[in-house]
């Protein structure tokens, strides 16, 4: 007989006999902080071993070698040349290349280079010739000359002459302007003493004159024998331009607008030598040939005068001594006012090396590396370039030849009136003087000093806008 089935007693599995069992849980997932940190680490390697390879490459490699183009005027290469030699030394990845320049068309010459991209490093200019340069003049850069630092260094006519807007654009290698030269034999034949105000000036000259008349006196049509001041006309008396301008300075007459009684005074008294007094006329040679062939007494000039007097006359006797003075009314606060006419060296604002340049014209401008170019043009000639530092000025101021300029140099002044800058015929000095000789020779003609002030007035006013000189601000060197 059949059992029924009995009941298992087994517990029956969870799982189906044939299924996989499960797979575990993966553990919590970390930061990867050791992997980073290994990378970081090969990182730095590899940037640090780049920067050490290169550093060690650069410091095998040899520098590349700057070479600045500097036109140079005046100064010949061998007065230079021990200095370009000492900076060369000291920095061997530069290499200057001084070209000396004649002076004839040199404006136009350096001026047409700049515009082609073709021209130098650095170059010199006449302090006159910024408004014509404006576009080319690269700025000081503060490191070399801050502001401050230039305008005490160099005399103040500098800070007027070489700024373009808030920066200064050109430093000096000298100062020059204009002086009195007296020839010491006819002064201590005839017991005088070099005059200090422009009356006792016209006196002087009155006695030292000699004329062909029978008692000795110059009047109209007399033969001049021996002037006493060559004063009065615009064809043969050289440096005439920075004659009258500081004539019309000390009378306060406003240059860039001369105008009305004060011009109309300086005019007249520059003229009367000639047409009043008959001490100078165009009979005569150039005041230059007239001073060193001992015919004339007083003669104004540069310094660098000097050396063409004695070329032309080894044995002539003379000295130098500041300008005349009109009178002064301290009361009022007036000075007395001198002019300046000197160059200053320029960069050019399309160089690659303007950084180079500049440092080799702070360089040149130290008073070291001054001393050094003055003694060495004195082995050659008379003196070398008076300092243009005010904190010079006491080496030269008791100098023969030279020392007259210096102790004048704190009053100075200077405009676009000035004579031999070479400029040529469409320069703003040349334009200027031209209209200036035409109200010279006006007068000398008869004519009325009011209309040839209010004809040139006119012709300063067309050639200051040329440049961009507005006439009705005030002088451009106050």
């Amino acid at each position: 007989m059949d059992l029924p089935p009995q009941a298992s007693t087994m517990t029956p599995s969870t799982h189906p006999v044939n299924s996989t069992p499960p797979t575990p849980p993966p553990p919590p997932r970390g930061f990867p902080f050791a992997a980073i940190l290994i990378f970081i680490v090969v990182a730095a390697l590899l940037i640090g071993g780049f920067f050490v390879v290169r550093q060690i490459l650069k410091a095998t490699q040899k520098p590349q070698t700057v070479t600045l183009t500097y036109w140079g005027l005046w100064e010949s290469e061998s007065i230079i040349k021990p200095l370009i030699e000492e900076y060369q030394s000291a920095h061997p990845d530069v290499k200057i290349n001084y070209i000396f320049q004649s002076p004839r068309e040199y404006r136009e010459r350096l001026q047409n280079a700049l515009s082609q991209s073709k021209g130098p490093d650095i170059f010199r200019i006449h302090n006159t010739w910024v408004p014509m340069f404006k576009t080319d003049l690269s700025p000081i850069p503060s490191d070399v000359y801050s502001a401050s630092a230039f305008e005490s260094a160099f005399y103040p006519v500098a800070k007027s002459d070489l700024r373009l807007g808030p920066n200064y654009v050109a430093v000096p290698l000298e100062i020059d302007g204009l002086a009195m030269y007296v020839n010491d034999s006819l002064f201590s034949d005839a017991g005088l003493t070099p005059p200090t105000s422009w009356e006792e000036l016209r006196r002087t000259a009155i006695d030292l004159s000699v004329c062909d008349s029978e008692n000795g006196t110059c009047s109209s049509g007399d033969k001049i024998l021996v002037s006493g001041v060559a004063l009065g006309t615009a064809d043969n008396v050289d440096h005439w331009p920075d004659i009258l301008a500081t004539l019309m300075l000390q009378n306060n007459v406003n240059l860039n607008s001369p105008a009305g009684r004060p011009a109309e005074e300086a005019l007249q008294f520059y003229t009367i030598f000639n047409r009043s007094d008959h001490l100078w006329d165009s009979t005569l040679p150039n005041s230059t040939q007239a001073f060193a062939g001992g015919k004339l007494a007083i003669y104004f000039a540069p310094s660098w005068r000097v050396f063409d007097i004695q070329s032309l006359n080894r044995q002539l006797k003379f000295s130098v001594h500041p300008l005349p003075q009109l009178p002064l009314d301290p009361a009022r606060g007036e000075k007395p006012i001198t002019w300046a006419t000197y160059w200053a060296e320029a960069v050019n604002a399309k160089s690659p090396y303007q950084k180079q340049s500049w440092d080799f014209l702070k360089f040149l401008t130290s008073s070291s590396s001054l001393q050094k170019l003055y003694q060495t043009a004195s082995l050659t000639r008379a003196f070398g370039e008076p300092y243009p530092r005010g904190d010079m000025a006491d080496q030269l101021k008791t100098a023969p030849y030279v020392g007259a300029y210096v102790s004048q140099a704190p009053s100075a002044r200077s405009w676009y009136l000035a004579s031999d800058t070479y400029d040529g015929p469409t320069g703003i000095n040349s334009l200027l003087s031209k209209y200036f000789a035409d109200s010279i020779n006006s007068v000398n003609q008869g004519r009325s000093a009011t209309e040839a002030v209010q004809t040139l007035n006119t012709g300063v006013n067309q050639v200051l806008s040329r440049y961009g000189l507005a006439p009705s601000l005030p002088a451009a060197n106050p």
